[in-house]
């Protein structure tokens, strides 16, 4: 078999279950996509939570080098989509096994359904601040509920429409970007912000922030193998994905940090996970891009959510139809406790304890283990290569397990000299590759 190949036959022939392939994108459409698709109010927002906790100069430093960092991770793990065919959860089966990979489907529903209550949430706040500042009308949580009704809409009856919509709500907001930065730096200049006051009770270090970007890389990395199978070359999805994802979230991130300096330099506002906040200061343009955006975003999460638990093995019967209305309607729930807006960080550290190890542990399999290849075993719902012990490869879901053990620990009681998703990922890396090079007799596929 060669080191690249793809299993274009089979998956096509199961098109219905993994989706179709289309491996033909160039380096610049890819870059594009990846662009686009990190260009969301989320990723603004994650910016607003460093500033004024940390200069806005370092903040801008710590967003790109967490970028680049976390963006390394999104590329390898993307390349494998790119040189399999495979999306994300289905590329799992080859280092969890066939039914291990379940444990991560359902991780990936667990993160998927947060991030749906979030951005139904953030855009319940901006509707109800439309609606408030019209009518003088305020109930944030009942816009938020009526947002996510109608993603659910758009998930099972339009998310096709929105997918080609997307790229130009990417083109709307960075335009968006330019007036805020406009605004921003001709109205105070740049001395002010260069010489913003510290609030070093506001808890953030740069190890912590570190740690918080990387975690955002980590989130989209569970998409980008899905992305990058569509890339018709290794080079076009590997630049593609990096230049475009680093780009985009550096860009984000840094508008955020410096649309809240904006707001604290100018009228000393306390700093908080509220597009309102921003809305207020740069108007109501801006409250539309951040709407419709969410409205996009959300809808793609949510389809990929109904996407990966239709596609697990042990419930492939299952239609899409009433997995989405089942889904939808916990989402519609979640996305009136509005409690996690304020835990938003411990959020994002959840994301990183449950897939930073096992990104390290792919990778491992993938490149190494595996040798860049993995056969059409791993199409098969039972037997065959990727069976292992009835489906369960141990050794690596219990390394996993040690991973997110050893994230929670560096997060909550041991202090970690180069961060807790640096550590997180050595360890796993490191104890997977070495149980792979002591079982060299095993086979690659």
């Amino acid at each position: 078999m060669g080191i690249y190949r793809r299993l274009s036959d089979r998956l096509q022939a199961n098109a219905d279950r993994y989706g179709p392939i289309d491996g033909s994108l160039s380096l610049g459409r890819m870059g594009f996509i990846w662009l686009a698709a990190n260009l969301v109010v989320t990723t603004m927002l994650t910016g607003t939570l460093f500033v004024p906790g940390m200069p806005w100069t370092t903040t801008i430093v710590l967003i790109f080098l967490g970028s680049l960092l976390g963006g390394i991770v999104l590329v390898l793990v993307g390349n494998i989509g790119t040189r399999t065919g495979l999306p994300t959860m289905s590329v799992a089966k080859g280092a969890l096994g066939l039914r291990g990979a379940w444990v991560a489907v359902a991780a990936n529903v667990i993160i998927l359904m947060g991030w749906s209550w979030v951005q139904a949430m953030l855009a319940g706040l901006t509707v109800d601040y439309l609606v408030h500042s019209a009518t003088g009308y305020s109930n944030p949580m009942l816009f938020a509920v009526l947002c996510q009704v109608l993603v659910i809409g758009l998930a099972i009856f339009g998310h096709e429409g929105i997918a080609k919509v997307e790229p130009w709500l990417g083109v709307a907001i960075l335009a968006c970007m330019g007036y805020v930065y406009v605004v921003a730096f001709t109205d105070l200049g740049l001395e002010p912000f260069l010489s913003l006051a510290v609030e070093p009770e506001l808890g953030w270090t740069r190890l912590l922030v570190l740690d918080v970007v990387i975690a955002t890389a980590i989130s989209w990395t569970v998409l980008s193998a899905d992305l990058n199978r569509l890339a018709g070359s290794q080079t076009a999805g590997i630049v593609g994905s990096g230049s475009g994802y680093v780009l985009s979230t550096t860009l984000s991130m840094s508008l955020g940090a410096t649309a809240i300096a904006y707001v604290v330099i100018s009228q000393g506002a306390a700093p908080s996970f509220d597009p309102t906040v921003l809305v207020a200061n740069f108007g109501v343009p801006l409250a539309f891009v951040i709407f419709f955006s969410v409205m996009a975003t959300n809808t793609m999460v949510m389809y990929g959510m109904v996407s990966s638990v239709i596609n697990a093995a042990p419930l492939r019967r299952l239609e899409f139809l009433p997995c989405a209305l089942v889904l939808g309607a916990i989402s519609i729930v979640g996305a009136t406790w509005f409690q996690l807006l304020d835990q938003f960080t411990n959020f994002l550290a959840l994301i990183g304890t449950l897939f930073i190890p096992l990104f390290a542990i792919m990778i491992v399999d993938y490149y190494v283990a595996h040798r860049g290849d993995y056969s059409e075993d791993i199409l098969l719902t039972e037997g065959g290569r990727y069976w292992y012990q009835e489906g369960w490869h141990t050794p690596a879901l219990t390394i996993w397990a040690i991973g997110a053990f050893a994230s929670l620990a560096f997060n909550l009681f041991i202090p970690s000299p180069v961060g807790a998703s640096i550590a997180t990922f050595v360890i796993a890396f490191g104890l997977y590759l070495a149980w792979t090079l002591a079982n060299r007799s095993r086979q690659p596929a």
